[in-house]
């Protein structure tokens, strides 16, 4: 049942539906008056800082860690906020501050401009700050859809629990956990697609079956915490990705430590990719276009006063979306 298996890093191997996944987890420490780290930065490569030195990286972050704005054309990304804070910015005028658990689904379509950093909020203790990203791709008669944001807040992401074994579900149905509506030209919102994306985190001794996929689609489990673990009767001491065949029931046993899994499946879309960067379409001649089309127009403009701008220290979480809309989290 195990088809094949992978090593864990900061990126993580995919397969299609999927294109990326990467695993954010660092342990930042107390922040400084910027939001920035209270402590030295010197020796880190500012504007590349993938190193992890000290357990936590700025990345292309030069007083804030995270991503200052950069743009995106013809998929999805998807990030999960398991830990800290992300403020979000971009080129349609949307806004938000979440984290805690909380979820941001995007499509980026035709073209979108967004930063995510990571403000280091608390002053007199630590700010570690974990997420998942990862990017779902579109079909060709998708790639240049409009542009859609949403966010999907902790307290509205069904769980399930059986028998030592909890389930967060964003996308895919099990159990009696009915998943949040993905965006209306997601490759997810299609009947069919058979998309999931769950996270499963196993008491000590716990087992638990999952349920058959379909037989067309992809299905990837990671294991990325705990000390041991078996899948399909293979154990595993070692974080890894493991593909398995997706249309039999999949049996996971924890060892003597809480252990946690990430299910990434779907249905491929089966289409060329040509991929550069930020820019994900079917051909080189798209791809050059999307980049001809960003250098032209910016996709809309940055309408913010910095590249990676940061909301207040006492804002909550929140979303201000294109329209106006205000969604208030802790007000």
């Amino acid at each position: 049942m195990i088809l094949s298996v992978g090593s864990l890093g900061l990126w993580w191997p995919t397969i299609d539906p999927f294109l990326f996944c990467a695993h954010h987890d660092d342990a930042y420490p107390v922040g400084n008056e910027h939001m920035g780290p209270k402590a030295s930065l010197a020796g880190r490569n500012l504007g590349q800082d993938f190193e992890g030195v000290d357990g936590w990286r700025m990345y292309h972050g030069r007083t804030v860690p995270g991503f200052p704005q950069h743009p995106h054309r013809g998929f999805e990304t998807i990030t999960l906020a398991r830990r800290g804070y992300i403020d979000h910015f971009d080129s349609l005028g949307a806004k938000a501050r979440f984290g805690h658990g909380d979820a941001q689904w995007m499509t980026a379509g035709s073209g979108i401009v967004h930063s995510e950093m990571f403000p280091l909020v608390q002053q007199d203790q630590p700010n570690p700050t974990e997420l998942f990203q990862l990017w779902l791709n579109l079909p060709a008669e998708d790639k240049l859809v409009e542009p859609h944001f949403a966010m999907i807040w902790n307290d509205t992401i069904p769980r399930v629990t059986r028998e030592g074994a909890s389930f967060t579900v964003v996308a895919g149905l099990i159990h009696d956990a009915v998943p949040p509506t993905p965006p209306p030209r997601s490759w997810a919102a299609r009947p069919d697609s058979d998309v999931a994306i769950w996270s499963v985190e196993l008491k000590p001794g716990a087992r638990c079956a999952l349920p058959p996929a379909a037989i067309t689609s992809n299905r990837t489990l990671y294991f990325f915490s705990g000390s041991s673990v078996s899948i399909a009767g293979r154990l595993f001491h070692e974080h890894a990705a493991v593909r398995v065949r997706p249309d039999v029931e999949l049996v996971v046993e924890n060892g003597h430590a809480t252990a946690e899994l990430l299910l990434l499946q779907g249905k491929p879309i089966g289409e060329p990719v040509a991929h550069h960067g930020p820019f994900v379409m079917n051909s080189r001649q798209e791809l050059q276009q999307a980049i001809s089309d960003y250098q032209r127009t910016q996709y809309g403009g940055w309408p913010w006063p910095s590249d990676g701008p940061v909301h207040p220290r006492s804002q909550g979480r929140f979303a201000q979306h294109a329209d106006g809309r205000i969604e208030d989290r802790d007000p």
